[in-house]
């Protein structure tokens, strides 16, 4: 999420960049779509694509270690969110897992997160019954 904000990408691009893995530890084999459900009333379609396929992508840097097809990710080829996803993991997440990176404070995306999760975009809360 440093590195999305820094590079003066979008509010809601930075949400998901900071709750992408929010998954982890509820769901360790299947993280993106926990994170993709949480966040999916409150984001574009495009984000919400995004997150939910960020664990695909991500494993071409290393399905090929544990047995499975690093092209996993050719298989979305034809979506129209593939080039935003394939960005999203080569710009912030492969970068974010540096180490030696400089550390923004948690308190400054606060304020982002507060604004996304008041303003549903779809979901039952959005339309009536």
């Amino acid at each position: 999420a440093e590195l999305a904000a820094s590079s003066g990408e979008t509010e809601e691009y930075v949400v998901c960049a900071l709750l992408h893995d929010i998954g982890d530890t509820l769901g360790s084999t299947n993280h993106p779509d926990v994170a993709a459900a949480i966040i999916e009333p409150f984001v574009s379609d495009s984000h919400h694509w995004m997150v939910k396929h960020h664990g695909i992508f991500q494993g071409y840097n290393f399905f090929h270690h544990i047995g499975l097809d690093r092209n996993m990710r050719d298989h979305y080829k034809g979506s129209e969110h593939y080039d935003l996803t394939e960005q999203f993991i080569a710009k912030y997440d492969n970068p974010a897992f540096d180490a030696g990176k400089p550390k923004l404070d948690l308190d400054l995306f606060a304020p982002m997160v507060r604004k996304l999760f008041t303003t549903p975009k779809k979901g039952y809360m959005v339309t009536s019954v």
